[in-house]
């Protein structure tokens, strides 16, 4: 690879004019808009106080601008901790305590609880709802200037399960995630004829670095779904190339009338 991290690679692809992202809230981006969005939040995030090497922690609903907090993160030298949404913030306040970060990015509902919880590793709080609406937003109002990251630096922080102890940070760096995404990428043909609907949750491994990062790098397009619902997935399938799921995904799409092979040809 000749790019020196994941930001680098992702925008050495030539796509910066294709369709990347179509939204169920009738909104599109291309790669370069979406490259933008990604600047204009990190310009947020470093107006919060952020700097190089600071986590990022993110427990919002999602939408472009929750995922967009990831490149973000990847163009400023961040490193990005997405938390479930259904945490609750006694669960919260173990992953804070444990990763510092020094930005807690949270919905809006939840802002005064979650205050009390940044305020002990003193973090600053943003907003974001699943609209593309709060503080963090708002204040995406300049430019930035890229962080030179390196491959072995960190680019995220998932935590595990924890069906064996207490819930562990598995540190994801620059190169491990080019890698996952360039053998994917190869391993399943993915070109940038590919259209993928994208309906996981953006806070685990699968619809975050799996799915999206695949398709970044492909050079593909995603029709992306706030939620998974049967019968959209159901319209939408002409439309696509590729589905990526979880078993229960797929047990709704066997038990809808719908599913033919016409319908997924």
């Amino acid at each position: 690879m000749t790019a020196g991290n994941f930001a680098e690679l992702a925008t050495s692809r030539g796509t910066a004019d294709r369709q990347f992202l179509e939204c169920d809230d009738g909104r599109a981006f291309s790669f370069a808009q979406f490259w933008a969005l990604a600047g204009r939040l990190a310009f947020a995030l470093t107006q919060a106080g952020a700097r190089p090497g600071d986590r990022i922690a993110v427990q919002v609903e999602k939408s472009p601008e929750a995922i967009a907090i990831f490149w973000a993160c990847a163009r400023s030298g961040f490193i990005f901790l997405p938390l479930n949404t259904a945490y609750t913030a006694s669960e919260v306040t173990y992953f804070v305590e444990d990763a510092e970060p020094a930005v807690l990015v949270v919905a809006p509902h939840r802002h005064a609880e979650l205050c009390t919880v940044a305020d002990k590793v003193k973090a600053a709080v943003l907003t974001l709802d699943d609209q593309g609406g709060g503080t963090l937003v708002a204040a995406a109002t300049g430019a930035i200037t890229d962080h030179p990251s390196a491959w072995d630096d960190l680019a995220a922080i998932l935590y595990t399960s924890g069906t064996t102890g207490r819930s562990k940070g598995a540190m994801l760096s620059h190169g491990n995630l080019a890698s996952n995404a360039l053998a994917l990428v190869e391993a399943w043909a993915f070109t940038a004829d590919d259209v993928l609907i994208h309906a996981l949750p953006v806070y685990h491994t699968h619809g975050l670095f799996t799915a999206f990062n695949t398709i970044t790098l492909s050079g593909g397009r995603m029709l992306f779904r706030r939620k998974f619902d049967a019968d959209d997935v159901m319209r939408l399938m002409p439309q696509a190339t590729s589905l990526m799921g979880v078993p229960t995904f797929y047990t709704r799409l066997l038990q809808h009338g719908g599913l033919t092979r016409d319908a997924t040809a």
